[in-house]
């Protein structure tokens, strides 16, 4: 890996912490009501199924409502303990820049420990305002365990990798969930049919009709989340509204002593007269929190005061009064004409039972959206950050607000991961402890991360990482280990999706890494570039020719195999890494990379575009403006910035673009941070203008920019005539105008990666098949701008890795 080192002593300050503007309250009334409709659907559809779930063969329910009181109990105290207490108090609180998610977590220690995925990471980018914003809120408390602990994990290649696949294994199961969820939530909703037809009937209506909900929902998808919000909150709220109300009537109706089964003593009871039945019981039972995991996935999309109302004064309270009401009524029947009808619906009033069918199947349509959504999301980030094949990702959104994307390739794959779940097994029962299982997997694997975070973000005293681990993790052991002793009625599907995503990500994760690898050995020496003279060797042209690389230093094999083959390049050269960093977001003023590679009259010139794993990258017209200005900047201040040395300057948003200046020896130059360039009304840039020059003396040169899919630019570049700009200066930007208005053209590598000889049998097996099948079936290089095919050009290499 090829790390530039930043020069310690120009850059004394911090960077300047921008004051957050505090919401008001009426924008977190309307984030709290979306969030109704994207994170809760699924855990209020919840009392669906549970009771059903947990009295499934193992129990039965007597006459003394042991069994009965013995299962409310459980549902109360494990509502109020894992999303109320552990999600919403402790674990909202460990986001990653406002981003939520398994993998956020695995980001934000990855930051404090010093240790990435990304090959190409630099130091550079530890100077970005995320990745030093969250170091603020350490505590001095625990500083030297944390410091302990971060030297550990540095030191020992192993907990990394560790580390990485406790990450990646909560991600597979969100995927897993992704597939689990929906369909156990549609057709428990769909099994209220039940009741008005015999039971060698329904069974041949429930799963067609559950599979056609299944496609509609999928074929949602593409609308986005912004529209969701608002479409579907309302069903959410009229389902929570209908099931406290239902639970409110059951328990003064039928059995006002319900209230008694709060008692943890129930709890007691339960386990000691059911004792093995009861225990296996509780992987039903584990269901009532199916969907928690949401609240932290989604966070990105909201903020953390709305999800918290939302929970803690409307989703919360209604649950318990639904599942109260449930148990009230169960312990007043206890021989029902069927064994199959202990559901929801048998609980509820004859005269609304249709009624509250159809507000059941469109809450449970609501509900599998937020998994959905989170499922898209976390796959985002993993992409980005190198652990996942390319995938096509649509931002939703007209705004392109973070984090409402829709991606066509997963949101089809579920859907037919879901369609055979559901017709493969035909019952709740079989889904419900494969979803159990799912559910409860990614909240130990959120658990162990979280501890991590105590002592190594937070910086709190190792008994507080202790604490949460035990006290949450031994309820979630149990839950689990309830889950998979029933591996072989239907635990073994998150399993078996888990280890084909496992070895999907890991087989791209290895040759991602082998292949940057294999480009940092076999970059060109600057001493061969220096050889060949300013020409090059070759006859320059006009233009710009843009080379797409994965290097942050270096010049990449690429380029000596192009001129090496051709006898002619273009005038002016740059050598682009578009990279993703480990934060969510990075700010435009942040954005570009700057430097020079050789001397002046080579006119070559390196880029690194970073985003953030959930930034949305810019269109190519916007993208090559900013580019262009960027490098014209550079140009116009760089002699400045060596003779008065502006380029200390701290301040990365200035109007001159300066920020931190970054030595790069591969280079022999030094890398400068820029950001985005603004442009008015009529889409015109003023570059290189100086605050003297007087408007008279301008001289412009007109570029028409022209996109199918975008309307018609003008872009025009502004040179002062002014004694004031060196000569060698002026002469340099004049060139670059020349070069952007000849044209541009984007080089980039298509590469055979293959295992070299004497490679052991797994690498051929994993490079030669594993990774050559993910290559060629993914998306093209992760550009921050989409060329026409006009202007794209690809040299083709061998990686012998």
């Amino acid at each position: 890996m090829d790390i530039e080192s930043p020069n310690q002593n120009q850059n004394p300050n911090p960077i300047p912490i921008p004051i957050k503007k505090k919401e008001s309250w009426k924008t977190v009334m309307i984030l709290a009501y979306q969030s109704l409709g994207v994170v809760y659907g699924d855990l209020s559809t919840s009392p669906l199924y549970v009771y059903k779930s947990a009295f499934a063969e193992d129990i039965q329910h007597s006459e003394s409502n042991e069994e009965i009181f013995g299962v409310l109990s459980f549902v109360f105290w494990t509502l109020t303990l894992i999303p109320l207490l552990k999600y919403v108090f402790i674990v909202l609180r460990a986001d990653d820049n406002g981003e939520g998610g398994t993998f956020a977590l695995y980001t934000l220690l990855c930051r404090h420990a010093r240790i990435s995925t990304l090959p190409n990471g630099q130091l550079a980018d530890e100077e970005l305002f995320e990745y030093r914003k969250d170091e603020i809120r350490g505590v001095s408390g625990g500083r030297k365990m944390g410091l302990r602990l971060k030297s550990t994990l540095e030191k020992h290649r192993v907990l990394q990798k560790v580390l990485l696949v406790l990450a990646l294994l909560g991600t597979c199961m969100v995927i897993g969930d992704g597939v689990l969820t929906p369909a156990i939530s549609v057709f428990s909703a769909v099994s209220g049919l039940e009741l008005s037809m015999s039971k060698e009937h329904h069974q041949y209506v429930e799963v067609p009709v559950a599979c056609v909900i299944l496609v509609l929902l999928f074929c949602l998808q593409h609308y986005g989340t912004h529209r969701v919000g608002f479409l579907f909150a309302p069903i959410v709220i009229t389902w929570l509204l209908c099931i406290s109300t239902i639970g409110v009537y059951n328990i003064f109706h039928w059995n006002p002593q319900v209230f008694q089964a709060l008692s943890p003593y129930y709890m007691y009871k339960f386990l000691k007269k059911t004792q093995k039945g009861g225990w296996m019981s509780l992987g039903g039972i584990l269901l009532c929190i199916i969907g928690s995991e949401a609240m932290y996935a989604d966070l990105g999309h909201f903020s953390q005061l709305s999800i918290k109302m939302a929970f803690t004064f409307v989703v919360y309270p209604s649950l318990i009064l639904a599942y109260m009401g449930q148990a009230a009524y169960l312990s007043k029947h206890h021989i029902l004409e069927t064994d199959y009808r202990i559901g929801f619906y048998v609980s509820v009033p004859e005269k609304i039972r249709w009624p509250v069918l159809g507000i059941a199947i469109l809450a449970a349509v609501v509900g599998s959206q937020a998994i959905i959504t989170g499922t898209f999301s976390i796959i985002k980030q993993c992409s980005a950050l190198g652990c996942f094949p390319r995938v096509k990702i649509i931002h939703t959104s007209p705004t392109n607000k973070h984090g409402q994307i829709y991606i066509p390739e997963i949101n089809w794959t579920l859907m037919l991961l879901c369609l055979a779940v559901t017709i493969g097994f035909r019952d709740t029962k079989h889904i419900s402890n494969a979803a159990g299982l799912a559910v409860i997997t990614v909240m130990l694997v959120t658990t162990c991360l979280m501890s991590l975070v105590i002592i190594l973000c937070w910086r709190k005293n190792v008994f507080w990482a202790l604490a949460f681990m035990l006290f949450f993790g031994s309820i979630e052991v149990l839950y689990f280990s309830a889950s998979l002793i029933k591996f072989r009625e239907g635990a073994w599907v998150p399993v078996a999706l888990s280890c084909i995503f496992l070895v999907i990500m890991f087989v791209w994760h290895y040759g991602t890494i082998k292949k940057y690898e294999f480009d940092v050995q076999n970059k060109v020496s600057i001493n061969w570039l220096l050889g060949l003279g300013p020409t090059l060797g070759i006859m320059r042209v006009r233009g710009i020719g843009l080379i797409h690389t994965e290097l942050v230093s270096g010049i990449p094999a690429i380029f000596s195999h192009f001129v090496t083959n051709l006898p002619a390049f273009h005038q002016v050269v740059v050598f682009l890494c578009v990279k993703s960093v480990p934060v969510p977001h990075v700010r435009p003023e942040e954005r570009f990379l700057v430097g020079r590679i050789g001397p002046k009259e080579y006119r070559l010139y390196r880029c690194i575009a970073r985003y953030g794993y959930r930034d949305v990258n810019m269109d190519d017209v916007g993208f090559e403006n900013d580019l262009i200005c960027c490098i014209a900047e550079f140009i116009r201040t760089e002699k400045a910035g060596a003779s008065t040395g502006i380029g200390t300057s701290t301040d990365t948003g200035t109007s001159n673009g300066l920020g931190h200046v970054l030595e790069d020896s591969d280079n022999d130059g030094k890398m400068v941070v820029f950001g985005t360039a603004s442009a008015n009304a009529e889409g015109s840039i003023r570059m290189c203008s100086d605050e003297s020059d007087d408007s008279s003396e301008l001289k412009e040169v007109a570029v028409t920019v022209v996109s199918p899919q975008l309307p018609k630019k003008r872009v025009r570049f502004v040179l002062p005539e002014t004694p004031q700009m060196d000569t060698s200066v002026r002469e340099e930007l004049r060139e670059l105008m020349e070069a952007r208005e000849a044209g541009l053209a984007f080089i980039r590598g298509h590469c055979y990666v293959k295992a070299k000889r004497g490679s052991s049998l797994m690498k051929r097996f994993v490079i030669n098949f594993g990774y050559d099948f993910l290559r060629r079936n993914s998306r093209g290089p992760a550009n921050a701008l989409s060329f026409p095919q006009a202007s794209t050009l690809e040299v083709g290499m061998v990686y012998q890795v």
